[in-house]
C-alpha cells in the first residue's frame, strides 16, 4: 500500500520519526508481495477469479501413483519408528528417525532430481507432511525447518554453483538445514532485523555480527540461511540480505543449543551469535538487499506445509473424538448421543474438510508457477492454525478428564499446537498483513482516481472509469463456476459476499485513508472476511469436484455444507463489526490498565 511519509523538517519529533519508519517498513513488506493477479487479492476488488480454484486440483495419474506410494511408505515408517510420546519426553528426535526420513527421500522431497531430490510437487509434498503432522508435531516442524524453509531458499534463489555445492548433501540428509531470521527485535516484524553484515574493503567477504534466537535446527544444522542487514552503497537505509552460513566459520557461536519450551520439545531450538564472522561474498543467496523477498517467499512455502501438518492433526483429532464419543458412556448412553458433543464432532469435521481443501488449492497455486500467492499462504496459515487450536481443545473436551493425563496424547497435542499460531508469523500480525496487502491495489486505484479528478484534462475519463467500476460492483455479482446444481445456492451466496466485500473495502479506505495502518481492529475484520471468502471458495471447489465425479461421501458433503455456513457467518459478523462494535470501550479499558 502506497502511503506518503511525513515531509522531512529540521526538527522531527520522535513520534513522527517512528511513524515514518513504520510506513517505510509497511511499504517494504507489502511491496514484497508480487503481482496483481492472485485469487485472494482479487477478492478485495470485488472480483472472483474462478479459474484459479475451479476445478479442484488433482495430480496426474503418474504423479498420483508415485505420491501414493511415498505416502504409504512414510505412514508405515511413522507408525513403526516415530514414537511421538518418547520424542516429547526425551526432548529429542533420534538420529534413527532422521536417517529413516532421509532414506525415504523426505528431506529432499521437492528438490530437483539432478541434485539428489525427488522432484515432488508442492501438492505431493503436502501429502507427505500431512502424514507426519498427524503423527508427531516435533518431527513435522523439524522437517519443515529443514526442507520448507531451510533448503527452499537455496532451491529458489541459489546459483547453479551454490546448488551443486550444498543441495546433494542436504537432500540426502548427510547435512541438515536451518533458517535464521528471528532476533530479539525481529520475528513477525521481519523487516526489523538488526544483525549486520559489512563488506570487506576488497568486497570478497562480509563480516557478520548479531544474534538469532528461536531457530529450529539451529544447533544441529550444517547450513543456515541467515538474514542480515547490509549497507546501501548509495547511502540510503540498509537492506536485508540472505547469507549461507556454516557453523565452522570463525565467530559462529551456539549460545543455547536446546531452549526449553512448552511444546514441540523434540525440536532443537537454538540461540545463536555471530562475532565478526567472515562470510564469503559467494555465499550471498539472491541479490544483495533483497533478503526480505527471499525470506517472505520461503515463508510462503513453510506456511503451506503448516497447513498440511495441521490438516493431518485435525484428521487425527476427528477420528479420535468420534471413536471416543461412540465408546464412552455417560448418563446411560454414549457421549455421541449428546447434542453438545455432536456439535464438537461437527466442528472438527467441517474445519478438517476446509483445511484440507485450502491447503491443496494453495499448493496448486504454487505448482502452477504463479508468483502471486502470498495472501493465500498467509490466509491458510492463520485459518489452519486457529482452527486446529480450537479443534484440539474440542477433542480434549470430548475426552474429559481422561484426556488431561499424560498417558493419553491430547495434552501433548495441546502443547504442540500452541506454537502454530505464533511461528512463521504471529496470526495477529498476519491478519494486518492480509488486510493491508489485499487493500493495496484498491488504495492505489483510489489515489490515482482522486489525483485524476483534480486535473481538468483527466476529469471525464477518470470519472467515467470510476463510475463504471462502481456500477459494475452494484449491479453485477461475479460468477462462481460450480457444476453441481445443488451447490448453486451456496455459489450465489458466495458471489454476493464477494461483491459486498469489494464495496466495503473501498468505503474503509475512503473513510480512514492512511490512518487505516493503525486501525488494527478494523484490519482484523477485513482479514477475517477475506479468510472466510477464500476458505469458502476452496471448500466449494472441493465438494463440487467430488459431487460431479460421484465421489463424495455423505459425511464429506455434510461437513462441506456446514463449513460454508460457518464461514458465511464469520464473513457477515466481520463486516457488521466494522460499524457496530465496542472498539472504543475496548481500547479505553486497555488504556486504563496500562496506566495502572
Amino acid at each position: 500500500m502506497s502511503i506518503d511519509a511525513p515531509e522531512p523538517t529540521t526538527q522531527v519529533s520522535a513520534a513522527d520519526a517512528l511513524r515514518a519508519k513504520q510506513i517505510r517498513q509497511a511499504e517494504e513488506l507489502t511491496e514484497s508481495a508480487p503481482g496483481h493477479g492472485g485469487f485472494a487479492r482479487a477478492l478485495f476488488r470485488g472480483e472472483f477469479h474462478g479459474a484459479s480454484l475451479f476445478p479442484y486440483p488433482t495430480l496426474s495419474a503418474t504423479d498420483r501413483a508415485e505420491v501414493d506410494k511415498a505416502v504409504a511408505a512414510v505412514r508405515a515408517f511413522a507408525d513403526a519408528r516415530i514414537d511421538a510420546a518418547a520424542i516429547d519426553r526425551e526432548a529429542d528426535i533420534p538420529r534413527s528417525v532422521v536417517h529413516g526420513l532421509a532414506e525415504l527421500g523426505v528431506l529432499g522431497m521437492t528438490a530437483p532430481v539432478e541434485f539428489g531430490g525427488r522432484g515432488f510437487s508442492q501438492q505431493g509434498y503436502c501429502r507427505i507432511m500431512e502424514v507426519i503432522g498427524g503423527h508427531c508435531a516435533s518431527t513435522a516442524v523439524f522437517v519443515n525447518a529443514h526442507h520448507s524453509i531451510g533448503i527452499r531458499a537455496l532451491i529458489l534463489f541459489g546459483t547453479t554453483e551454490q546448488k551443486a555445492k550444498w543441495l546433494p548433501a542436504l537432500t540426502s540428509g548427510d547435512k541438515l538445514a536451518a533458517f535464521a531470521l528471528t532476533e530479539e527485535q525481529a520475528g513477525s516484524d521481519a523487516s526489523n532485523v538488526q544483525t549486520t553484515a559489512v563488506p570487506s574493503a576488497d568486497g570478497k567477504k562480509y563480516i557478520l555480527n548479531g544474534t538469532k534466537r528461536y531457530i529450529t535446527n539451529g544447533a544441529i544444522a550444517d547450513v543456515l540461511t541467515v538474514m542480515a542487514r547490509t549497507p546501501d552503497p548509495k547511502g540510503g537505509d540498509s537492506k536485508i540480505t540472505a547469507f549461507l552460513v556454516t557453523p565452522d566459520m570463525p565467530g559462529f557461536e551456539v549460545v543455547e543449543a536446546r531452549m526449553g519450551k512448552c511444546g514441540i520439545r523434540g525440536t532443537a531450538t537454538a540461540k545463536l551469535a555471530f562475532h565478526d564472522m567472515p562470510v564469503p561474498a559467494a555465499n550471498i543467496l539472491g541479490p544483495v538487499g533483497k533478503g526480505l523477498k527471499v525470506g517472505l517467499t520461503v515463508l510462503d512455502f513453510g506456511r503451506t506445509t503448516f497447513g498440511a501438518s495441521c490438516t493431518g492433526l485435525a484428521k487425527f483429532c476427528l477420528d479420535a473424538a468420534v471413536r471416543h464419543a461412540k465408546e464412552r458412556r455417560q448418563f446411560g448412553r454414549p457421549l455421541a448421543d449428546l447434542e453438545l458433543v455432536r456439535k464438537k464432532l461437527a466442528y472438527l469435521a467441517a474445519v478438517a474438510y476446509a483445511m484440507e481443501a485450502t491447503t491443496y488449492e494453495t499448493a496448486a497455486l504454487i505448482d502452477r508457477g504463479g508468483e502471486d500467492y502470498m495472501l493465500e499462504t498467509a490466509i491458510l496459515k492463520v485459518f489452519s492454525t486457529d482452527a486446529l487450536w480450537q479443534g484440539v481443545y474440542e477433542t480434549l473436551q470430548v475426552y474429559g478428564g481422561q484426556g488431561y493425563f499424560t498417558d493419553e496424547p491430547y495434552e501433548r497435542l495441546m502443547r504442540d499446537a500452541r506454537i502454530n499460531t505464533i511461528g512463521e508469523g504471529a496470526n495477529e500480525v498476519l491478519l494486518s498483513f492480509i488486510a493491508l496487502v489485499g487493500m493495496r491495489d484498491v488504495a492505489e486505484g483510489l489515489k490515482a482516481t482522486l489525483e485524476g479528478l483534480k486535473k481538468p484534462s483527466r476529469f471525464l475519463p477518470t470519472f467515467w472509469s470510476f463510475a463504471s467500476q462502481h456500477v459494475k460492483h452494484m449491479v453485477k455479482t461475479p460468477d462462481v463456476p460450480v457444476v453441481t446444481p445443488m451447490l448453486r445456492p451456496a455459489a450465489q451466496g458466495l458471489a454476493r459476499r464477494v461483491s459486498v466485500f469489494g464495496r466495503v473495502v473501498e468505503r474503509v479506505l475512503i473513510t480512514h485513508r492512511e490512518s487505516v495502518l493503525d486501525r488494527q481492529l478494523i484490519l482484523e475484520r477485513i482479514a477475517d472476511a477475506a479468510i472466510a471468502l477464500t476458505t469458502s471458495a476452496c471448500t466449494l471447489a472441493r465438494i463440487d469436484s467430488a459431487l460431479s465425479l460421484h465421489a463424495a461421501r455423505d459425511d464429506e458433503r455434510a461437513a462441506a455444507e456446514l463449513y460454508l455456513r460457518m464461514a458465511g457467518k464469520r464473513f457477515d459478523d466481520a463486516l457488521r463489526g466494522i460499524h457496530k462494535n465496542h472498539d472504543r470501550e475496548t481500547l479505553e479499558a486497555a488504556r486504563t490498565v496500562l496506566r495502572r
